[in-house]
């Protein structure tokens, strides 16, 4: 979705980064033994990236740990560990016109005084070994996104990746002028007219409180302002509804790891509740469930009310789900601010899933309709004049079965299984796993089989199965 996003931001002419990790092992490389899926590492950058380039020009420091103290300028977050960020862009084309975006992947970099202050000759190779712990923060990729796993390293990414990210933006925005006289930009007025902050899903909620640290902390903006600025600049994307994969952080690991955020968690928390009670009076009830902190057992803090809170736009990624997100998840928030809520119907980019990956389809399409749909998919509705069309729908017929036994000979190939490529064929191409829903896939099968054995009057067509998993 991400890498769709990007070449759809590229093709529309946008300007546009996207940003993350540069983890060194990806989710992991399937292979399908004796009909099991096995899992290796995914080892990509083995034998090197050409599409990318360092920027250690650009390397910044990320902070982690330490205390917080309060003088009479200020906030100060001291006696910090510091990571560095080392970028690495990729350039991302738009489609025939001239248009290339960066992605920018951060990796985590210890600095060379990392555990080597008290340095002696007998700690020195013990030093040089712990520089690892810095270096893990990018090294691996975390592949369960259906249940949330609240290990400190998650968390750690989480920030590296927001603390750099906002640094890098700032960075940007001081030295843009758009209209501006001074050398460097130190009014933030404008921030939100020129910057816009997309939430990927929970993952990068920090963003929230790190922007505000700034703002407040460093920039010295007064609070009602750098929130003001803040709610412009963001935007969230819910991903998902299920309770277990929903972000949940334990406050006490918080407050080790970034306890400046903890603070401004709590504060932005305060105000949000106060605002509810002017409007819902003596609803004890609503200020718990709609907090930003959870009291039952565990102090925890729910990343999504944050995300919600600290953003102007929340979107789902189906007309349904957006639904769900607006009358049940997050009803609550909904009726505070229902015009906060909206719907993005995910799509995904013609230029791979279609062009790239069918391109005796995308041949034909082009033949009828033009080739104007690439840019615009609106167009294939064009394609509603050729319905009943006897030719076309034989042409497509035939691409489809080429298609078929394209894939049967790479079946028979690669795993020595003979199909036959006149059945259907009814395939997942992903990781096998329940929430993937393949055993709802296959009881779905045997409930239409069974189905036709009732009636053997139906048209039986043969129909071959394939439970595959997630293709590197």
């Amino acid at each position: 979705l991400a890498a769709c996003f990007l070449d759809s931001m590229a093709t529309l002419g946008l300007a546009a980064y996207g940003y993350g990790i540069r983890y060194e092992y990806g989710i992991f490389n399937q292979k399908i033994r004796d009909g099991w899926q096995v899992e290796e590492a995914d080892d990509w950058l083995r034998h090197g990236n050409p599409w990318e380039k360092a920027r250690p020009e650009y390397m910044l420091p990320v902070h982690f740990y330490g205390r917080v103290e309060h003088t009479a300028t200020g906030a100060k977050w001291v006696d910090t560990q510091v990571v560095l960020a080392l970028p690495y862009d990729t350039p991302v084309p738009g489609y025939m016109n001239n248009t290339v975006n960066t992605m920018r992947l951060w990796s985590a970099r210890a600095p060379n005084d990392f555990n080597l202050r008290d340095f002696n000759v007998g700690d020195y190779i013990q030093a040089v070994l712990d520089r690892n712990l810095a270096e893990n923060i990018s090294r691996v990729l975390y592949p369960n996104d259906n249940f949330f796993e609240g290990k400190e390293l998650r968390l750690k990414q989480e920030y590296f990746v927001v603390a750099a990210t906002l640094q890098d933006i700032i960075r940007r925005f001081k030295a843009s002028k758009f209209g501006s006289t001074d050398s460097v930009r130190t009014v933030f007025d404008s921030f939100p007219d020129q910057v816009a902050i997309q939430l990927n899903d929970t993952h990068p909620a920090m963003a929230i409180p790190e922007l505000m640290r700034i703002f407040v902390d460093i920039e010295k903006l007064p609070w009602n302002k750098a929130w003001d600025i803040t709610k412009r600049t963001f935007a969230y994307t819910n991903h998902t509804v299920l309770p277990e994969a929903l972000e949940r952080w334990p406050v006490d690991l918080v407050e080790k790891l970034l306890p400046r955020h903890l603070q401004i968690i709590y504060e932005i928390n305060q105000r949000h509740l106060d605002h509810i009670a002017s409007i819902f009076p003596n609803d004890v009830d609503r200020l718990r469930r709609m907090s930003l902190i959870e009291e039952g057992g565990i102090k925890r803090i729910n990343m999504a009310h944050l995300c919600i809170v600290g953003s102007h736009a929340v979107n789902g990624v189906a007309k349904i789900h957006s639904e769900i997100v607006k009358t049940q998840v997050f009803k609550d928030f909904a009726v505070l601010e229902p015009e906060k809520f909206q719907n993005k119907t995910n799509g995904i980019t013609p230029r791979r899933w279609l062009l790239l990956c069918n391109p005796g389809l995308a041949e034909l399409i082009a033949e009828k309709i033009g080739e104007d749909y690439v840019r615009d998919l609106s167009q294939l509705t064009k394609l509603h004049e050729f319905v009943d069309d006897d030719i076309f729908i034989r042409e497509v017929a035939k691409v489809k079965q080429e298609n078929k036994v394209k894939f049967a000979l790479y079946l028979e190939k690669e795993y020595k299984v003979k199909i036959n490529p006149s059945s259907m064929f009814d395939v997942h191409v992903k990781r096998i796993h329940e929430y993937k829903r393949q055993l709802m896939n296959c009881l779905h099968i045997i409930t239409m089989y069974n189905r036709i054995r009732r009636d053997p009057a139906k048209l039986f067509v043969p129909r071959t199965v394939i439970i595959g998993g997630k293709v590197s």
